[in-house]
């Protein structure tokens, strides 16, 4: 064996070594690790035994002791004061002190995208993680349709130009808010043959929805539920 032979394998045995300390130090758990961060939770998201819940929209937990005049300004922004829906949304919030119209429809926006595009990939994982059981099996069976036929929906979504409340309201513990979203979509159907069959696959269209939202007021999960849509033609 030359020299440069035994400076060779000398350095393939010293990395060896080297490797197998590092595998047992770095792949060692000392049960102080720290779980994961999910990067798409808002930081106030709902507590372990209530994350799994998959619904819409987490609020932030304030003060329930706040002043009603503090918490219902941020409601009288959203709904002149004295309207039937500035009365709906200051029942809710008696209801549920947690509850801000600003922090709702930021969700609201969020969701409405990801289930438009889980729609249009068909993502069951994601839509189910986002809609009741009843809009969820009307989402599946549209999905399950057009897969049998072989259409594939290609879609692009350009932006929300508009998301406001509608309407609200409190039956027993169960709080439901309606939403009207103005969105711009891009979308277009192929056949299995690749020919456009419905939409288009150039221009912007503008979508006109109207999306209910619900959750129990009793629970300490934060998060909503897409439970209606409603497509309004103008």
């Amino acid at each position: 064996m030359s020299s440069n032979d035994f400076i060779t394998l000398f350095f393939l045995v010293a990395a060896v070594l080297i490797f197998f300390q590092l595998r047992s130090v770095l792949g060692r758990r000392t049960g102080n690790e720290k779980p994961p961060r999910d990067l798409y939770s808002p930081r106030d998201a709902a507590p372990p035994e209530a994350a799994d819940a998959g619904k819409v929209v987490t609020l932030p937990r304030r003060d329930a002791t706040a002043d009603d005049e503090d918490r219902f300004s941020a409601i009288d922004a959203f709904a002149a004061p004295g309207t039937p829906l500035n009365e709906s949304l200051r029942a809710l919030n008696k209801a549920d002190p947690s509850f801000s119209p600003k922090e709702f429809l930021n969700g609201a926006r969020m969701a409405y995208e990801m289930v438009v595009m889980a729609f249009a990939d068909g993502d069951r994982k994601t839509l189910k993680s986002l809609l009741s059981r009843e809009v969820y099996d009307g989402f599946e069976a549209a999905i399950a349709e057009r897969e049998a036929r072989g259409d594939k929906v290609k879609s692009t979504f350009v932006g929300i130009d508009k998301a406001e409340i509608t309407h609200a309201e409190t039956k027993g513990s169960e709080a439901q808010i309606t939403v009207r979203i103005v969105s711009q979509l891009i979308s277009a159907t192929y056949d299995k043959a690749d020919a456009l069959i419905e939409g288009d696959a150039e221009n912007v269209a503008e979508v006109n929805d109207l999306w209910t939202f619900a959750r129990d007021t009793r629970s300490r999960d934060p998060n909503w539920k897409l439970v209606a849509t409603e497509s309004e033609h103008e």
